[in-house]
């Protein structure tokens, strides 16, 4: 299997460094392939141009690599943190850029793209990691959940993933170095359980 891991976090240093690191590792260990990028360390720009919103425009290099790997994808992981319930700006930037018509979905013929488009990413998976400063409960009743919503329907539901998966780490700031070995622990039993190892027969 091909899993693209997509990181978004400032400070490599940071819990979603290692989050990132802990996904790619059990990854291979399980034997697949990885597409990683850590769109901070790599000056992803975020900024999409009108030239390249046609389905039909010529795309960077950058873009064109970005699109090839997420198209090729038997998985998605997401890794970034809850900002004003929200992805960073860059990693918003690179859905704007990379999950495209003619690569993440299509419309039918016909369709002027006033329809429900049809899903063409063929990851059968796709996991979200977040770290929050929120306790869950408020996230969800105070603040009604929007990653949720953002990343399982707006984006992975309308490109055609059926399998999706969001993982919430919090609180973080107050987290011990316990807590975070715990948490890691659990990433590795989700990469293991949604990307197993390959079984000899």
């Amino acid at each position: 299997m091909r899993i693209s891991v997509i990181l978004a976090h400032p400070d490599p240093q940071s819990f979603n460094a290692a989050i990132a690191r802990t996904a790619v590792q059990a990854i291979k260990a399980n034997g697949h392939s990885v597409f990683f990028h850590d769109l901070y360390r790599e000056k992803f720009d975020p900024l999409l141009h009108q030239d390249e919103i046609p389905e039909d425009a010529p795309l960077a290099a950058e873009i064109k690599t970005h699109c090839a790997e997420i198209a090729a994808a038997d998985g998605i992981i997401i890794v970034h943190p809850n900002w004003w319930g929200e992805p960073p700006a860059i990693l918003k930037g690179w859905v704007d850029r990379v999950i495209r018509p003619g690569v993440a979905y299509k419309f039918l013929e016909g369709d002027k793209g006033e329809g429900i488009p049809q899903g063409l990413l063929k990851a059968k998976a796709a996991l979200v990691f977040n770290t929050s400063n929120t306790q869950t409960e408020r996230e969800k009743n105070v603040f009604g959940d929007p990653l949720e919503t953002i990343w399982k329907n707006c984006i992975f539901s309308l490109c055609g993933v059926a399998g999706f998966h969001r993982r919430i780490f919090n609180v973080v700031v107050t987290s011990t170095e316990a807590d975070r070995k715990n948490w890691l622990a659990i990433v590795g039993n989700d990469i293991n359980r949604f990307f197993p190892g390959n079984r000899r027969k």
